[in-house]
């Protein structure tokens, strides 16, 4: 195969840039359009009416450190909310921007001690002017507090009985089901009784086919049911509705060959119905599955506007007016408005738009089988206007493990893909969007069958003509960087470099150290698929699965970045591998990076890479 005209070379800062608009939402009357753009070199909250252009719009936040990455109306439209950090340091706290005085300074709305944070905020109930947060006053417990918006005033909701539980709450914001993590690992839902308050069986779910807990979980409308994803007896992840009374399972939306989709935007719910209308699923291109025929109008309207994937909506209390944002392999993300009573429909921004995306690369879904015979799905993006022959492959991991790549706008997939690589991402056994067999085929399989996915990855790769065996590298971030790290150690003569960023290196010391308040959802992830470090023969197992026991076997020239302030990847873990490294003279690049993981962070990340590869790819 021949290429074509090669595209600009674009520079790291342009992909790594915070965007110029993001997460735009209407508000309740439908008059203004909050969302997200720069100020202070941050991003900030502004606000226009519908008809008015940016250059009309105000910033009604002013935060110079960290940026603002979710903000809401709250149900009176005078008031905005948005979460915040310290430098970084995850302890979120809710503030309050009031519209009719943008010049004041936000209020703090959850004054926390540190180590503290907001965990959660519905903006949707129980009452007008209040709002229900979720925070961990006690270190270990999160529970619900109820917050009035106007005063500040706070009190406690719901107290969480102990660890692992989660009450969940009907429109008004009254208990309706308990969910508990059972210690062989299933999640029981009990429905509660709102005379007594006490709790009926209904329904258990889980296991290692749920190693984040069954998705969702969201309560009806009516408070008669509970939605939660279930694979029912299918093998794949179903949206389905528990009933209140009976604990029958009903599926309420379901695709054969498809699960429904965990990153990213799961459903599509009416703010101010409560009802889910519309669910979405993976593929080669994600699907969305509509539920409610007044949206199925709506969405209809909308999928004129873009050739990409719907990805948010919001709407005005009439659903009327709406603000639709769609992504595709291509573009970042265009949002467009749209009046349904008028028809009258715009482009309000693009999210990218110094980038063209003539000058981009497409991303194709791939298949093939794993060595013991698996389905592998997976996405390869080949550099534009290059002959699709023999190329310098980055095999880029993706994070959790228990996520999974999709039909998407990647930025490292198309910085790569600019500077010449051809790019695979492959969703190993343990990601989640292929089905049970496929996600729970990973129990066990740290550096183990996981990697010989990866592997397999690249020799299709190479067997189709695409890659050069001499030129593949692996790369990727936290659970990426951890497979990054196996590469270099269990199979170092199958790739060419390296790349670790803020990978774990010490699988008992990074299970050990997780918060406490993260320790009872452990049970079906990293205790079920890793291991008990307080298990002594589970220890030893995760140390032998361990990058840091392996460094000996390490001769792939290898890039280790991490980030100075990374609460969870601790500067230790990096050094654990470079200073054994440097001892005995291998090739080891090592990059410390200060500050928030932000667009800076990103640039300089990215350009170690830049130069990583090109020294030992080409």
């Amino acid at each position: 195969m021949s290429g074509g005209a090669r595209p600009r070379s674009i520079e790291v800062a342009e992909f790594f840039a915070d965007p110029a608009f993001a997460d735009a939402s209407i508000s309740p009357d439908g008059t203004r359009i909050a969302y997200s753009a720069p100020k202070h070199g941050r991003m900030n909250v502004w606000v226009r009416r519908v008809d008015e252009e940016h250059e009309d719009a105000v910033c009604v936040t002013n935060d110079a450190r960290r940026g603002i990455k979710s903000h809401w109306w709250a149900d009176d439209p005078r008031w905005l909310l948005y979460l915040q950090d310290a430098g970084g340091n995850e302890d979120w706290h809710l503030h309050r921007v009031d519209l009719d005085a943008p010049g004041c300074p936000a209020v703090d709305l959850t004054p926390l001690p540190p180590g503290s944070r907001v965990f959660a905020v519905d903006p949707g109930k129980p009452a007008r002017g209040s709002v229900l947060v979720w925070m961990n006053r006690r270190p270990a417990s999160i529970d619900l507090f109820r917050v009035d918006v106007a005063t500040g005033e706070t009190a406690l909701h719901l107290e969480q009985p102990e660890p692992g539980v989660t009450v969940l709450l009907d429109r008004d914001g009254e208990a309706a089901f308990h969910s508990v993590l059972a210690d062989d690992g299933t999640c029981e839902f009990s429905a509660i009784d709102r005379r007594t308050g006490r709790k009926r069986l209904l329904h258990r779910l889980g296991g290692p086919e749920h190693p984040l807990g069954p998705p969702l979980q969201e309560v009806t409308p009516d408070g008669n049911g509970l939605l939660v994803g279930s694979y029912q007896d299918s093998d794949d992840l179903r949206l389905v509705r528990i009933d209140r009374e009976t604990g029958a399972e009903t599926a309420v939306a379901a695709v054969d060959g498809r699960s429904l989709c965990t990153a990213g935007p799961t459903v599509l719910t009416s703010r101010w119905t409560g009802e889910v209308i519309a669910a979405r699923f993976t593929g080669d291109r994600p699907r969305i599955e509509v539920l409610d025929p007044h949206f199925a109008e709506v969405h209809a309207a909308l999928s004129e506007l873009s050739d990409g994937v719907l990805h948010s909506v919001s709407s005005d209390e009439t659903e009327q007016r709406w603000t639709a944002t769609f992504v595709g392999d291509r573009e970042p993300g265009a949002t467009w408005f749209y009046d349904h009573s008028t028809g009258e429909s715009r482009l309000l921004f693009r999210a990218h738009p110094q980038l063209d995306p003539t000058d981009l690369a497409p991303m194709t879904a791939v298949r093939f089988p794993a060595r013991d015979g698996l389905p592998l799905h997976a996405f390869l993006t080949l550099p534009v206007g290059a002959a699709a022959e023999k190329l310098p492959m980055v095999l880029l991991v993706h994070d959790g493990p228990w996520y999974h790549d999709s039909w998407t706008y990647h930025p490292t997939v198309q910085f790569l893909a600019n500077r010449g690589y051809a790019v695979l991402q492959v969703n190993f056994r343990g990601s989640t969007g292929h089905g049970k067999r496929h996600l729970t085929a990973a129990v066990g399989e740290f550096a183990g069958k996981m990697h010989d996915d990866l592997v397999d990855a690249a020799d299709w790769a190479v067997a189709q003509g695409y890659a050069d065996p001499d030129r593949i590298a692996v790369v990727g971030s936290a659970y990426g960087g951890y497979a990054a790290l196996v590469g270099a150690a269990v199979t170092p003569d199958r790739f060419a470099a390296a790349v670790d960023h803020a990978g774990i290196a010490n699988l008992a010391n990074f299970v050990r150290t997780l918060p406490p308040f993260a320790r009872p959802a452990l049970a079906n992830s990293w205790y079920r698929y890793v291991g008990d470090p307080e298990d002594p023969a589970r220890e030893a197992d995760l140390l032998a699965r361990s990058p840091s026991t392996m460094v000996d076997r390490i001769r792939t020239p290898l890039l280790v970045v991490q980030s100075a302030d990374d609460v969870r990847a601790v500067q230790d873990e990096s050094d654990d591998i470079v200073g054994p490294l440097r001892e005995r003279g291998a090739p080891v690049e090592h990059v410390v990076a200060f500050g928030e993981d932000g667009p800076e962070h990103q640039v300089l990340l990215h350009r170690a890479i830049e130069k990583h590869l090109a020294e030992h790819l080409g």
